[in-house]
C-alpha cells in the first residue's frame, strides 16, 4: 500500500509514533527489529520479549539500540514507554496489557503460546500481527471472531507469502479479473525431510532447524496456502493440492497448463503450489475474465489469449515489509491477510512408521507433517490438525503417511488451543 509511507511520515512529523511490541526474538524477530528500528519513520518498537531476555537485547543491539530497561510490570513498562526508552521483558503478557501499546508482532511460530499471547492482546484491544501462519491456519477463524468484537484487527503480514500472495489477489479481482487459483512457488517438496537432514542448510544461515524442516517437508507451505483459502474462500482440489514439480527455471506464466481447468473455471477456485518453477521464491494468481473485449485488451497487454491469465510478484521480503503491515492496521483498520472462515485445514500425517504410546513432536520435527485439507472434510472424518498434534500420545500403530484422526490420539489437557479449536468448530460447522 504506498499510501501508508505518507500517513507514517505524518506519524513522525506530529511525534505520534505508532508504538509497536514484539513477542519472539530469534532469527525473524531480530530482522523485523532491524527494520523498524533503522528504516521506518513514524514507528517505533517500544518494547521486545523473549523467554530468554538475552535474546530480546540482542535483537536490539544489532538494531542499533545499546541502551534498554529491564522491565518487570506493566507500570514499569508504561514508564519507559513515555520517558522514550526500550524495554525488554521475558514476560510477554506485560506487551498485551500496557496501554500505550498499539500492536503487538507475534514472531514465535508457536501455537498454545501464542494463542495466549492473542487472546491476551485482543482483550486489551491491541492490533495482533501474526508472523504465525501455523496458529491462524488452526484457530484463526475463532481468534478473527474476537478480535472483531473488539475493534480491532488481526492478520498475517505483508512479505510473507501468503500476504504477498492476498495483495496480488485483492489487485487482480480489482481491475475485474476474477482470481480462480492462488499460487506459491517452492525449491522443494520432500515430506520426509527432518532436522537432521536440514542441519546444515539452517547452520548456513543461521536458523533454526525445525524451522527449516517445516519449509522442506511441505508443512508451512500447507499452513501458508490454507490462511490464503480461509482469507478469499478458495479451497484444495485434492489432499495435499496438486503440487506439480516442473523443469527447474520454467516460466510461471505456464502455470494455466498445470492445474485441471474444471477446479478452477467452476466453483470458488483453488489454492494450490508449484515446484521448480521461476521465479522462485514468488507468487502467482491465476485468473479469468468473460467480457470479449477485455479480454482482447488482456492479450493486447501481453498476457495471452485466455481463458486464463497469470500475474505474479517475483519475490517475498518478509521482515522487511511487517511494519507495512503494522501501519495497515493501525492507521487504516486494514488487515493484510485474515480468515473470512474455515475453507483449507492442515491435517497431522505421519512422516514414519509410528507406534502406539509414543507422545508426537512439533512441526518441522521427525514424526509427522502437515498436507491441506478441505476443512468441511477434515470436520466431517475428524483429522487431527497438524497445529495440535504435538504432545498428543498415540493409542495405535500407525504406519507411514498415514493421516492422523482425533481418534488416534490422547490430546494433552486444559490447552487453550483445543478450546478454542472446539468453539471454531461449533461455529462454522453443525
Amino acid at each position: 500500500m504506498i499510501i501508508v509511507d505518507t500517513a507514517l511520515a505524518k506519524r513522525e512529523e506530529e511525534n505520534r509514533p505508532v508504538r509497536v511490541a514484539m513477542i519472539g526474538a530469534g532469527f525473524m524477530g531480530r530482522g523485523v527489529a532491524l527494520q523498524i528500528c533503522n528504516s521506518v519513520k513514524g514507528m517505533r518498537l517500544v518494547a521486545v520479549s523473549n523467554r530468554d531476555i538475552s535474546k530480546a537485547k540482542r535483537a536490539y543491539t544489532e538494531a542499533g539500540v545499546t541502551e534498554v530497561r529491564d522491565v518487570s510490570t506493566v507500570d514499569q513498562l508504561q514508564d519507559a514507554i513515555r520517558k522514550g526508552k526500550y524495554a525488554v521483558t521475558d514476560n510477554p503478557m506485560l506487551l498485551c496489557q500496557a496501554p500505550d501499546i498499539d500492536a503487538v508482532i507475534e514472531v514465535t511460530g508457536a501455537i498454545e503460546f501464542a494463542a495466549e499471547v492473542a487472546m491476551e492482546a485482543i482483550k486489551h484491544r491491541k492490533h495482533v500481527i501474526l508472523m504465525n501462519a501455523e496458529l491462524d491456519g488452526t484457530v484463526g477463524s475463532i481468534l478473527k471472531m474476537y478480535a472483531d468484537k473488539a475493534g480491532v484487527v488481526i492478520t498475517n503480514v505483508d512479505g510473507d507469502q501468503p500476504g504477498v500472495i492476498m495483495n496480488l489477489y485483492r489487485f487482480v479481482k480489482g481491475i475485474g479479473v476474477r482470481p480462480v487459483l492462488c499460487g506459491n512457488i517452492k525449491g522443494l517438496q520432500d515430506p520426509y525431510r527432518n532436522p537432521t537432514t536440514q542441519e546444515g542448510f539452517a547452520k548456513k544461515w543461521g536458523q533454526n532447524p525445525a524451522m527449516v524442516t517445516s519449509f522442506a517437508d511441505g508443512t508451512k507451505i500447507s499452513f501458508e496456502q490454507a490462511i490464503v483459502a480461509n482469507a478469499t474462500g478458495m479451497k484444495v482440489g485434492r489432499r495435499g493440492m496438486f503440487g506439480p514439480t516442473v523443469p527447474a527455471g520454467t516460466p510461471v506464466e505456464q502455470a494455466v497448463n498445470w492445474y485441471p481447468k474444471e477446479h478452477l473455471l467452476n466453483g470458488p477456485g483453488i489454492v494450490d503450489y508449484v515446484v521448480g518453477a521461476d521465479p522462485n521464491p514468488g507468487v502467482f494468481v491465476l485468473g479469468t475474465h468473460d467480457h470479449p473485449t477485455q479480454k482482447h485488451y488482456l492479450n493486447l497487454y501481453k498476457l495471452g489469449e485466455g481463458p486464463l491469465y497469470c500475474f505474479y510478484t517475483p519475490y517475498h521480503l518478509c521482515h522487511f515489509e511487517v511494519p507495512v503491515t503494522v501501519a495497515r492496521a493501525v492507521l487504516f483498520g486494514d488487515a493484510a491477510i485474515t480468515p473470512v472462515r474455515p475453507e483449507v485445514d492442515v491435517v497431522a500425517t505421519a512422516k514414519i512408521d509410528l507406534k502406539a504410546g509414543q507422545i508426537l513432536d512439533g512441526i518441522g520435527f521427525y514424526m509427522t507433517y502437515g498436507q491441506c485439507e478441505n476443512s468441511e472434510t477434515a470436520w466431517k472424518e475428524r483429522l487431527l490438525p497438524m497445529g495440535l498434534a504435538e504432545g498428543c500420545r498415540l493409542k495405535r500403530d500407525l504406519s507411514r503417511d498415514t493421516v492422523l484422526t482425533y481418534d488416534d490420539v490422547e490430546i494433552p489437557a486444559n490447552r487453550l488451543c483445543d478450546r478454542l479449536r472446539a468453539e471454531q468448530n461449533r461455529q462454522f460447522f453443525k
